[in-house]
């Protein structure tokens, strides 16, 4: 699949995956699914869900080093920052060819155009927060969040992961 395919993909898991309402109960949820999806498939990462500017989940799994946290705060201040996956600004700036820093001044020590941020909307109201893992290589991060996303919403996640 092109870059251009995925970025119409992700386009598509946009539109899709907002919520009639999102609270401290549907975050422990979704995160306790993903640590459980995660876990069940022997997946070493950590998880983050925050809302309203306040983390309201985190999970490590065992085997997470240090290190996921550095990632996971990365690609959040990304997907907060632009409200966009952070994969999906990836694709986009390695297609231009440049990076966060060249294009719009942003540090890669406080942003990272790596896969696995993902905006939660919801409908009426935008964005409140971000669910990010870090762990996997960057396109199974950013599924293993559309998948969750998804199922947490009743959609089929096939038809929405990337190939």
């Amino acid at each position: 699949m092109s870059t251009k395919d995925d970025l119409v993909r992700i386009a598509a898991q946009e539109e899709a995956l907002c919520f009639e309402h999102f609270n401290l109960d549907s975050a422990w949820s979704l995160g306790q699914h993903i640590r459980a999806a995660a876990s069940s498939v022997g997946h070493v990462l950590s998880i983050d869900i925050q809302i309203n500017g306040m983390q309201a989940f985190f999970a490590a799994l065992p085997g997470a080093r240090p290190d996921f946290e550095h990632w996971i705060r990365r690609k959040r201040n990304l997907t907060l920052r632009l409200l966009r996956p952070s994969y999906a600004i990836g694709l986009e700036l390695a297609q231009q060819n440049t990076t966060t820093e060249a294009k719009s001044g942003m540090s890669s020590a406080d942003y990272a155009a790596h896969g696995g941020s993902f905006p939660i909307r919801v409908i009426g109201v935008g964005c409140i927060g971000a669910v990010t893992v870090s762990g996997l290589p960057q396109r199974e991060d950013h599924n293993l969040v559309v998948e969750a996303l998804a199922l947490h919403l009743g959609i089929e996640p096939s038809h929405l992961r990337l190939p």
